[in-house]
């Protein structure tokens, strides 16, 4: 049963939703959270995070290639297998407008607020939340046979957003998750970090005054 507890150098732990499979996996130093998803119709894959060891990442896309890899914001250590991983697949790589410029890959797809990113028949909506870098997104896959699932990149963790650099920025970030995530999404919205281990809506609802009040 998946519980989305990764170890670099360990397993993926493979989340089967039925239509899309996700794969998560943990890599480099600052251990970071890859996922791949498939369509189970088509076979389409989309990375998520090209973040280090790019032969581990080429084992888990596997002879099936991938079509698109997706970076969720410009800071380093989620991009560092990025052009290797794009040289051995031939995939065009997304990000969105706001920090493609952040990031040394060319971006080939570039991604604004509310579009659609196609997994096969899959569909992931883009949301933009900005505090943690100014082209930060979150991708939600409206699973239309259960609760929603959200990778978060490094916007929401379990026990709090993201890292900010100041009051204002947290004030953004903490506005838009709250707004844009916790006002609009189920308890039982299932929640994919840039770090560590899963957690879901619902279990950090309870909190969010708490995060408010300590400013991080």
């Amino acid at each position: 049963m998946y519980n989305g507890r990764v170890t670099v150098g360990g397993p993926a732990d493979v989340h089967d939703l039925g239509r899309l499979i996700i794969s998560k996996v943990a890599v480099g130093p600052y251990d970071n959270n890859a996922y791949l998803l498939r369509c189970r119709d088509t076979g389409a894959q989309v990375l998520v995070d090209a973040a280090a060891e790019p032969g581990r990442l080429m084992d888990l896309i596997g002879p099936e290639g991938i079509s698109l890899i997706v970076t969720t914001h410009r800071h380093r250590d989620h991009w560092q297998a990025l052009q290797e991983v794009k040289d051995l697949t031939g995939a065009p790589t997304a990000a969105h407008v706001d920090d493609m410029a952040g990031i040394e890959v060319p971006t080939d797809v570039v991604i604004r607020d509310g579009e659609s990113i196609a997994v096969g028949d899959c569909r992931l909506e883009a949301i933009h939340l900005v505090g943690h870098t100014p082209g930060s997104i979150a991708l939600l896959y409206d699973d239309p046979d259960g609760p929603p699932h959200l990778i978060t990149g490094d916007c929401l963790f379990p026990g709090g957003v993201g890292k900010t650099n100041d009051p204002e920025a947290f004030d953004s970030l903490y506005g838009d998750v709250v707004t844009r995530l916790f006002d609009r999404l189920p308890d039982e919205t299932w929640v994919y970090p840039g770090h560590g281990n899963d957690t879901t809506i619902g279990a950090e609802r309870p909190h969010l005054e708490e995060w408010r009040e300590r400013g991080w």
